[in-house]
């Protein structure tokens, strides 16, 4: 009896289990969007992929919610694609769909009411899919207001609050510049104009960009000088990442001399890192070597971190003794920033490569104090140790 008590537990737990574990409704898009039309509901997609966590964690917390799946299937027709097979690449494509998860909302002639993006949790995504049922929180209601009066910033943050919650910010650029082009100049200088300049503009040659490049004391004082080169960075990294990302070298080194034009010592050295991240995913490091040598103390000499990975690649990649000595020369500089376990290691293995015994062993002992202090396993520093006092 004991035995069949287990069995019935057993399958009892499973099947609670199973009830609260999140099926999706694999429909075609275009029966979903006539299911739409004939019941009169909008439509709801979640765009995800298989290695996104924000995506299962979704799938796992929100999606196996009863209530939540009770409250969408009473108000949407909904269906989930992967945006990595058939129809979830189109849809992905056709919204131009950058952040994972994902969420659309339809009407039934594919006309975008409502979008979301990211990871939420059931309390905060009930109240924008009950959001997105307002004909008056919708999209195309927000974008006819702000559109009848493109110098209401009101009416433009209205649309421009909901427009982000599903929309990357190049996205939002047309809308931002069609308000920005009803202000003078004199009246950008203000904190409503600069919150839609940091959250708006990404055109890094715009005339509001170009203004603010001009007047930054000025907007200082309407945001704070933090603020300000924040966005300068930013609109900065957003003109070289993808080309970087895709490994676009021709188009990067063209969009590289606008940001240069800027010249500026932060985004120099914004630029400095881009160089050597694609520097090192196209193994070019003959290129890594001379940018390095020529910028790496004007242009990153106080970032620790920094200076260590240009380390890291050195030991791994760079060979001729006379630049593997000046990045030591960088890494001891990182060290007297931030003496740690990781950079005495560092610099134990790069004098390894020089040979240079002497200082190896001091390095390599050094860090194994730090270690052995912080209780963490000697296992690397032991192995370089055993190495060193072989030789």
């Amino acid at each position: 009896m004991r035995f069949l008590y287990l069995i019935v537990l057993f399958l009892s737990l499973q099947t609670v289990k199973s009830q609260n574990q999140f099926v999706p409704d694999d429909i075609p898009y275009k029966t979903a969007l006539e299911k739409a039309k004939s019941e009169g509901k909008p439509l709801f997609i979640m765009l995800y992929a298989d290695w996104c966590p924000h995506c299962n964690q979704m799938k796992k917390e929100v999606f196996s919610n009863p209530d939540v799946m009770a409250f969408l299937k009473e108000n949407y027709v909904c269906i989930w694609k992967n945006i990595e097979k058939d129809e979830g690449i189109t849809l992905k494509n056709k919204y131009n769909t950058k952040s994972l998860p994902t969420f659309l909302f339809l009407d039934a002639n594919e006309t975008l009411l409502y979008a979301l993006k990211g990871e939420m949790k059931s309390p905060e995504f009930m109240t924008e899919v009950k959001y997105a049922l307002n004909s008056r929180m919708q999209l195309p209601y927000l974008e006819k207001e702000f559109l009848s009066d493109p110098s209401n910033s009101d009416k433009f943050f209205a649309y421009l609050n909901t427009l982000k919650k599903g929309k990357d910010r190049t996205d939002l650029s047309p809308a931002t510049h069609i308000y920005l082009n009803t202000q003078s100049d004199a009246q950008l200088i203000s904190e409503t104009n600069w919150r839609i300049i940091a959250n708006g503009v990404t055109d890094i040659k715009s005339r509001e960009f170009q203004f603010v490049l001009k007047h930054q004391k000025e907007f200082a004082v309407v945001a704070s000088q933090n603020r300000v080169d924040r966005k300068i960075e930013s609109i900065v990294t957003e003109l070289l990442r993808p080309y970087v990302d895709n490994l676009d070298t021709v188009n990067y080194y063209k969009q590289r001399e606008i940001a240069k034009l800027i010249r500026l010592q932060k985004t120099d050295s914004l630029v400095f890192k881009f160089d050597l991240t694609l520097a090192e995913r196209t193994e070019k490091w003959q290129f890594y070597k001379k940018t390095t040598l020529e910028n790496t103390q004007k242009l990153v000499w106080n970032d620790a971190s920094f200076l260590k990975d240009i380390g890291q690649t050195y030991l791994k990649h760079i060979n001729d003794p006379e630049s593997l000595k000046k990045s030591i020369f960088w890494v001891k500089h990182s060290l007297e920033i931030n003496d740690s376990y990781d950079v005495n290691l560092l610099l134990a293995r790069l004098y390894n490569k020089v040979k240079d015994k002497k200082l190896a062993l001091q390095y390599a002992n050094d860090a194994k104090i730090i270690c052995t202090e912080m209780t963490w396993s000697t296992k690397e520093v032991d192995t370089l140790l055993a190495e060193l006092n072989t030789k």
